[in-house]
């Protein structure tokens, strides 16, 4: 297992069916037993369904409820699209069924706009960074823990019928569910004060991270 320096390049791979969804470029902040700590700045290298893409640049909704059918079928495209608009830290603990993901308004003053915690399979870590899958739920919560909700249940719900969210991952994330939100409430893990996630902010100096040649083939046969 590859441990990571800071300021290394790491890539998170969504993969389905050992085929890639989705590629990210991330720089190291810090990697421990307790966490792998990644951050994304504007520019950073990202590999997505052209569906997704589509969507933000269009806001077209039913481009991007194509996206399910398409993941279930296997049958999707990737286009290349640079991070814009936000920076964001990842939290990414081990045998985990979810990350926390702070977002930051690079374009004012770099403030932390909201939490999000992402279900996800636990990650599996490779000599390029980490695979795993994204579950499609998601828990927004505001920027000083006094609320959140939860996002795409309907989504989410629709994976599952078309079997893109197992009933074994279902079961997880259930249990998930709750273990993030007592997180929060207990002001544990990257949510605590002295985590100080809220002063983070990528290095100005330091490029954008970009995605190796071979991202879409590396290490598929061992993967999810």
């Amino acid at each position: 297992m590859r441990w990571f320096r800071s300021g290394e390049t790491a890539v998170r791979r969504d993969v389905f069916r050992r085929k890639v969804w989705s590629a990210h470029a991330l720089h190291v902040v810090d990697d421990s037993a307790e966490a792998l700590v990644v951050g994304c700045p504007p520019g950073a290298d990202v590999l997505a369904p052209t569906t997704w893409i589509e969507w933000l640049l269009t806001g077209d909704e039913e481009v991007r409820i194509r996206a399910l059918p398409a993941l279930a079928d296997g049958n999707w495209q990737l286009g290349r699209w640079s991070w814009r608009d936000t920076a964001h830290l990842q939290w990414v603990p081990p045998d985990t069924w979810f990350s926390v993901n702070a977002f930051y308004d690079v374009s004012a003053g770099h403030r932390l706009t909201n939490w999000y915690v992402n279900f996800q399979r636990p990650m599996r870590r490779t000599d390029l960074g980490f695979d795993t899958f994204d579950l499609l739920l998601d828990l927004v919560v505001a920027p000083d823990l006094s609320r959140w909700d939860w996002k795409d249940e309907g989504e989410y719900a629709h994976g599952r019928r078309l079997g893109v969210v197992s009933e074994a991952d279902h079961r997880a994330v259930e249990q998930a569910r709750a273990q993030a939100v007592a997180m929060i409430e207990e002001r544990g893990g990257p949510f605590a004060t002295e985590a100080n996630r809220r002063a983070w902010r990528p290095e100005p100096d330091r490029p954008a991270p970009s995605l190796p040649d071979d991202v879409l083939t590396f290490g598929l046969d061992q993967t999810l």
